[in-house]
């Protein structure tokens, strides 16, 4: 067996979520077994092998992300998959990944933190983690699955946006999401998009400059190659103490995602225009809010919604046109306002934003719950 063949499947979303990375071109998976993501691994281990792929069992989560940056840099797709306590030890790496513009995909199933807290149950817990958890000036892609086949078609995206913009990109799961099973449709090849890195011509040096988002080459080809997490110059030589240099690279660095957010962002959205009550949501906890629309619309509220697929960066210009529809937005999540914040800021006053919170268990907020904010609002 290869990749997947087209048809209809019934599939964990960690299932979806590995087939999706062998579409790809994925060829190379290292990670430590960790609740609740450790079915990617497991699948992969199994699957890679019959692919001419590898996967490897690492010595914990730092490593892991190690040995993804150096299979990235010997021309192979590669990826790993944690979940929240391994997310924090890889921030180091992933800093080390933004500053040498490795792509590659890092898959985070999150469950409910903070640190051990409960290994088996769902939480929303590192969104602000997964934008600001590694230190300096940078600008990180975050994208989330709603469903087994948003984690079948976002894991593609990932790795097309990782190797478009040469960054590593942030697969932002859940334990809900990435434990259900639901049938799933995988297309013809042919009607997947798949984007492969730049790579250089030959007698190229510049890898780091000279264009927004660089040429990379692979390791052993012949090329004069130099990659540090240093402060470097367009060939990759080390210039610490240049102020100029430092400013040039970091910029670069964001303004290859910054400057292309409308790009980049993704969100569902519906009846935004006209609406007295708004929803903003993602992932596991956005699942709600279909059924909960149309039990509001039935007695009357005009109810709209914007679901986030893309986190970060985030796509403020409809939130903001959401906020200037409805006078009142709820935020639905399983945490303690994390996208919260981010919202109020978007709307900027034109509307009132309400938080709907729910942490611990892994309990969903239900429509139920959902409804009754609306109507306690409304």
């Amino acid at each position: 067996m290869k990749t997947a063949k087209p048809g209809t499947y019934f599939w964990q979303g960690n299932e979806a979520c590995s087939e999706a990375a062998i579409i790809t071109g994925c060829r190379f998976f290292a990670g430590y077994p960790i609740t609740p993501a450790s079915e990617i691994a497991e699948r992969l281990a199994k699957r890679l092998p019959q692919v001419g792929g590898i996967a490897i069992q690492m010595e914990d989560e730092m490593a892991s992300l190690g040995a993804v940056i150096g299979a990235s840099w010997t021309g192979n797709k590669a990826m790993t998959a944690t979940s929240g306590p391994g997310f924090s030890l890889m921030q180091e790496l992933i800093g080390y990944a933004f500053m040498t513009e490795t792509p590659c995909v890092i898959v985070d199933v999150q469950r409910a933190g903070p640190s051990t807290g409960q290994a088996t149950k769902c939480g929303q817990g590192d969104v602000m983690q997964a934008r600001w958890g590694t230190h300096g000036d940078y600008s990180a892609i975050v994208l989330s699955p709603n469903s087994v086949q948003e984690m079948f078609a976002l894991t593609i995206r990932a790795f097309n946006l990782a190797e478009k913009y040469r960054t590593p990109v942030i697969l932002l799961s859940d334990e809900i999401v990435a434990h259900m099973r639901e049938q799933i449709t995988v297309p013809l090849l042919k009607n997947i998009e798949i984007i492969n890195r730049k790579s250089p011509r030959a007698g190229e040096k510049a890898f780091f400059g000279l264009e927004e988002v660089p040429p990379m080459p692979t390791v052993g080809e012949g090329f004069n190659l130099v990659a540090t997490g240093s402060t470097h110059d367009e060939y990759g030589i080390r210039a610490t103490a240049d102020p100029n240099i430092h400013r040039q690279l970091v910029e670069r660095i964001n303004n290859k995602i910054q400057g292309h957010v409308d790009a980049i962002a993704d969100f569902e959205s519906y009846n935004i225009d006209k609406c007295q009550v708004g929803i903003v949501s993602f992932g596991c906890a956005s699942r709600a809010i279909y059924e909960t629309v149309e039990e509001a619309e039935k007695m009357g509220i005009k109810t709209g919604y914007v679901r986030l697929k893309t986190l970060w960066p985030f796509p403020g210009k409809i939130v903001k046109k959401l906020a200037e529809s409805a006078d009142k937005i709820i935020v639905p999540e399983m945490n303690l306002r994390q996208i919260f914040y981010e919202i109020e800021r978007a709307a900027n006053g034109s509307a009132q934003v309400i938080p709907l919170n729910k942490i611990g268990g892994g309990e969903l907020i239900t429509p139920e719950e959902l409804l009754a904010k609306i109507q306690e609002v409304a």
